[in-house]
């Protein structure tokens, strides 16, 4: 299988790649990716030589671009690529619109144009809004989005859904609850703990810091989409949940004792707007059809993430300065290189 990964770059994304990789010997990933600045191909640099992994840089909203990759034989697109720091859109949603929004219906069009085998879309719990102190997302749950950036997310599900039953273009939508483990952008919240940590600065807490987010680790994430792609009902949505409930005060105090650091670094901040109070998946549709259910335990893996950071400080030091821009960034200067051997 000849699989085209959109923010291959990104978080999720690369350890998609690297889960694909390991997992499926033959399958080659095209990786398409516009370098934001939450793409950093120095989290794939060891497997830039792997002959089934190759990378062109490109703009999901670029339909020549797009055609380019497509072109070359996709059985499949796995589409990442977005804009998703709910921070970022409070302050600016039109990069939101163009690329989650306009990028998704470019990618169907292209799709629909190389009959694409399987469109998997991956999306996010947050365009259903808030929950209250009890209850679950399930897959039926009306989409009532709370911020710009989950505004661009349900309209490109909706976007993905119209394509389905218009087109008959083979999508699946998923929608996954807060994912946490290696190689995540510093300003999330977990890595931005754990730095901030390290450095012994202010750790900010939005409002009473009682927020609740269902956490998964990224890897069982990707090992979901993995399963999907082989095995998911074609026009389905499917959730995908930790089954791990927590505020985000509790996980403020675990990293602090993790890490040795005193509670006084925690620091109560003005709360942003429009703040879902609470997420909660059930994910018991996939688990049910398809067997697949979570393997790594949420204090363990939490742990793991905590060393990971502190393990790789030279990564994050390169994503700080800027600097995992500089070298990366003369790719747009070499369009063909990867297509060339794919």
């Amino acid at each position: 299988m000849k699989i085209m990964v959109t923010g291959g770059a990104g978080f999720i994304g690369g350890n998609f790649i690297r889960l694909v990789l390991d997992r499926h010997p033959g399958y080659s990933i095209i990786n398409f990716d516009k370098l934001t600045y939450a793409g950093n191909l120095e989290s794939l640099k060891d497997i830039e030589p792997n002959p089934d992994y190759g990378f062109l840089p490109g703009d999901i909203c670029d339909p020549e671009r797009v055609a380019e990759a497509m072109s070359q034989g996709v059985d499949a697109v796995v589409h990442f690529a977005a804009e998703s720091h709910v921070d970022r859109s409070i302050v600016d949603a039109q990069a939101f619109v163009r690329t989650n929004v306009l990028g998704t219906q470019t990618l169907l069009d292209a799709a629909r144009r190389y009959k694409v085998k399987r469109f998997m879309h991956v999306s996010t719990d947050e365009v259903y809004g808030s929950l209250g102190a009890s209850g679950y997302f399930t897959e039926e749950t009306p989409l009532a989005p709370n911020s710009p950036y989950a505004a661009s997310k349900a309209g490109s599900d909706l976007l993905v859904r119209s394509y389905f039953h218009t087109h008959h273009l083979p999508g699946i939508i998923t929608r996954c609850s807060n994912n946490y483990g290696p190689y995540q952008f510093p300003e999330k919240l977990i890595p931005l703990l754990i730095t901030n940590a390290k450095e012994n600065r202010p750790l900010p807490v939005y409002g009473d810091g009682m927020n609740v987010r269902d956490w998964i680790h990224v890897l069982d994430h990707c090992a979901a989409i993995d399963v999907l792609l082989h095995r998911g009902r074609e026009g389905a949505v499917y959730n995908i949940g930790g089954r791990c409930e927590k505020p985000n005060l509790e996980i403020v105090r675990l990293i602090l004792q993790f890490m040795g650091k005193p509670e006084t670094l925690i620091t109560f901040v003005q709360d942003r707007p429009g703040h879902d109070r609470r997420y909660a998946i059930d994910c018991s549709l996939i688990e049910k059809e398809l067997g697949w259910s979570n393997s790594i335990p949420f204090e363990a893996g939490l742990q793991q993430t905590v060393d990971w950071y502190l393990t790789n400080q030279d990564w994050t030091a390169k994503v700080k300065s800027g600097d995992y821009l500089n070298y990366y960034r003369k790719m747009y200067e070499e369009r063909e290189q990867t297509l060339n051997r794919l």
